[in-house]
């Protein structure tokens, strides 16, 4: 069930609409009638309870309230699918009502009022939000409070950088960190999700009203480093100092402009030793004196205290250590967060390695809401901001840390750490940012672009809704095929639909069915196969994709290229769900079947290379204390591994390791079939004799 208002932010005052859509994902028949709940200060036009409704399996409607608050509060709004006396289902919602404003229309946006502050305050900025990657907020769709003012914004869009220019400068943000992805090393620089500065900042009509900087974000190895010493002063320099550190807005200390670095320690193998990561440091100095700046400040990014680890940083040769966020574990209540994060810097100082500028963050959720999770409410956010803002005041008056303080995060909606206004608590985090670093500002008008008239921003994404909701009940089809009676299955991808198709069904009758990124079909064992060559088919996450005690995943593959390394077929073990889901595919051309307990761990590789030319059955089953692995029918390993298996909710790729991924699979899979049972030895046989 999802529930959510209609309006991105709501306003008191105004009649807002609230929605609750409910699917029967069942196989029976059901029903029931739904009842909204608000809570005092918000009321209800027409009944708060719907008709009963009868849903046949598959089958989904959409009820609709109106309701409205008389003043700004906080509410919680909650809908409970009720069978009689019993509740079936229940949901909700956090939401703030913003003060009451009356709409009127203007051609632009009104320009920014900035206000004063003494501290140099500056926020990270993710700047993932592109018009084309429809996939990164999948998370964001499971929290519906975390939904941005902006909507599932274009972040390309100049007028979405006049925006977030106008909502910072006006709460005493002065500068944005936005992170910076290289998509390849060794030549000249392209870059991924550079359209947030490229796009938007540098032709937004308030690009002159805030500063920027960048955070090298060199995590990715052998792709977002530098290859050697020549393409960091051949390629990367040159362009930073041109693009960057030239442009007029870009921060700046004392005529130097301001590096952040994610994984400084990455360098060291880019180029080969501590000491040529320091002497490189020193000659980008020296090349920033060069095109006419009085030096470069360099920050590394560190969240931890190990002071070997600070003691390599400032071998190195950087300046400033900076925590770009502060991982916290336990899911600690907020005042634990807060305490956390204060020791920890404290720490830092005390430590005395190297001097540091400070980092406060709001919440921290990870992308796919694993690990610890934990969110800090504005009015106590402004508490830490109060103690950070007291701390930097005891930092030697010659450090930048004592000057300047860092917010994480402004955007990164997918972790759930995020200031910008949004549906929960609308612009309570940057009021607190205000409160505190601009106390003498005196009133303020926050403003929507739906008070002026102004947006959508997020139309590139409400098409691709809407694609995807009338692809829905095609995709969630109930079909089968002979065989779909087979003991345990869950699902069975057959990929046997038309060749124009762009979905691919479930023939296990399960209504599990994926859709095609770019990629296709061709003939195969039985009817026909899905090519792999950097395409996929995408299993919706589903609760059923995630059997607990015991497993079997089993497909056909063929191929023509031998010694495919590292490659992936059948995969839900993604970043930040590393130690759950299962997969299968090829590690040095030998069948590869993992199932983790911890990070990456449990991968069971067979014995024999993959024959090519030619089908190949493989399989891979877990009873809850053993994975095996079969080629041909023929047992290839065995391994021990605790159950159960932890849940995830990841969507099922076939054909790679993810959507446009590197670690695809090259050739033919065909019949893939998942079970929520282990096979034996001879149901394997059985299946692999065609």
């Amino acid at each position: 069930m999802r529930f959510e208002p209609e309006a991105n932010v709501c306003r008191a005052g105004r009649p807002e609409t609230v929605h609750a859509v409910i699917r029967n994902a069942g196989t029976a028949a059901a029903g029931g009638t739904l009842r909204l709940g608000v809570t005092e200060g918000v009321t209800v036009s027409g009944p708060q309870t719907s008709g009963v409704l009868a849903l046949a399996p598959g089958a989904q409607t959409n009820v609709a309230w109106t309701v409205t608050a008389a003043a700004a509060c906080d509410s919680v709004l909650s809908v409970a699918l009720e069978d009689g006396a019993r509740t079936v289902a229940r949901t909700e919602i956090r939401v703030r009502f913003l003060p009451p404003m009356a709409k009127r229309r203007l051609n632009s946006i009104p320009d920014p009022v900035p206000v004063k502050t003494e501290v140099l305050v500056g926020a990270h900025h993710c700047p993932l939000w592109e018009a084309d990657k429809f996939n990164l907020w999948a998370n964001v769709l499971k929290h519906p409070e975390r939904t941005p003012a902006l909507g599932f914004y274009a972040q390309e869009n100049p007028e979405v950088s006049d925006w977030e220019t106008k909502w910072a400068v006006e709460h005493g943000i002065s500068f944005f960190i936005y992170c910076w992805y290289r998509a390849s090393q060794g030549g000249a620089v392209k870059m991924r999700f550079g359209s947030a500065i490229h796009d938007a900042l540098f032709k937004s009509r308030f690009a002159d009203k805030m500063t920027f900087t960048i955070m090298w974000e060199n995590q990715s190895k052998g792709i977002a480093g530098v290859a050697d010493e020549s393409d960091l002063f051949e390629n990367l320099m040159p362009y930073w100092i041109d693009n960057y550190f030239k442009h007029p807005g870009y921060l700046k200390i004392g005529n130097r402009p301001l590096l952040f670095i994610y994984r400084p320690e990455f360098l060291v193998k880019d180029l080969g030793s501590v000491e040529n990561v320091r002497a490189a440091f020193g000659k980008m100095r020296q090349a920033c004196r060069d095109a006419g700046f009085d030096g470069l400040i360099l920050l590394g990014e560190y969240r931890g205290l190990d002071p070997n680890h600070l003691a390599r940083m400032k071998e190195l040769g950087l300046d400033y250590t900076f925590a770009y966020c502060w991982g916290i574990p336990g899911s600690p209540a907020p005042q634990q967060a807060i305490q956390a994060q204060m020791a920890s810097i404290r720490k830092t100082q005390e430590l005395g390695i190297l001097p540091q500028v400070v980092t406060v963050s709001q919440a921290w959720s990870g992308w796919r809401d694993e690990g610890s999770i934990w969110k800090i409410p504005p009015a106590d956010f402004e508490g830490l901001l109060r103690e950070a803002k007291a701390f930097i005041a005891t930092l030697p008056s010659d450090q930048l840390g004592s000057r300047m303080l860092l917010l994480d995060n402004w955007n990164e909606w997918g972790e759930g750490h995020y200031l910008a206004p949004y549906r929960e608590y609308g612009f309570g985090y940057l009021d607190a940012v205000r409160n505190v670093f601009a106390p003498d500002a005196g009133p303020h008008e926050d403003l929507l672009p739906e008070d002026i008239g102004l947006g959508p921003y997020d139309a590139a994404y409400r098409r691709h809704a809407a694609e995807q909701a009338g692809l829905e009940a095609h995709r969630t089809r109930r079909v089968t095929k002979p065989g779909a009676d087979e003991p345990g299955l869950i699902g069975w991808w057959a990929f046997d639909e038309t060749s124009e198709e762009t979905l691919t069904l479930d023939y296990s009758g399960h209504g599990l069915g994926g859709t095609l990124e770019n990629a296709g079909r061709a003939p195969g064992i039985d009817g026909s196969a899905l090519v792999c060559n950097g395409g996929s088919a995408m299993i919706a996450p589903d609760t059923a994709l995630s059997p607990s005690n015991a497993f079997s995943v089993a497909c056909w593959v063929k191929t023509e290229r031998a010694g495919q390394k590292h490659v992936w077929f059948i995969n839900r073990i993604f970043g930040g769900s590393t130690s759950s889901g299962f997969r299968l595919g090829l590690q040095d051309g030998r069948p590869c079947f993992g199932v983790p307990v911890t990070s990456f761990s449990h991968h069971l590789t067979g014995k024999a290379p993959l024959p090519v030319g030619r089908w190949v059955h493989l399989a891979g089953t877990f009873d809850g204390q053993t994975m095996r692995l079969y080629m041909d029918g023929a047992e290839q390993g065995a391994l021990a591994r605790p159950g159960p298996l932890p849940p995830n909710g990841r969507p099922l790729c076939l054909g790679n390791y993810d959507a446009g991924h590197a670690a695809h699979f090259t050739g033919l899979l065909d019949e893939v079939k998942l079970y929520g049972r282990a096979l034996s030895t001879d149901d394997v046989r059985a299946d692999a004799q065609r």
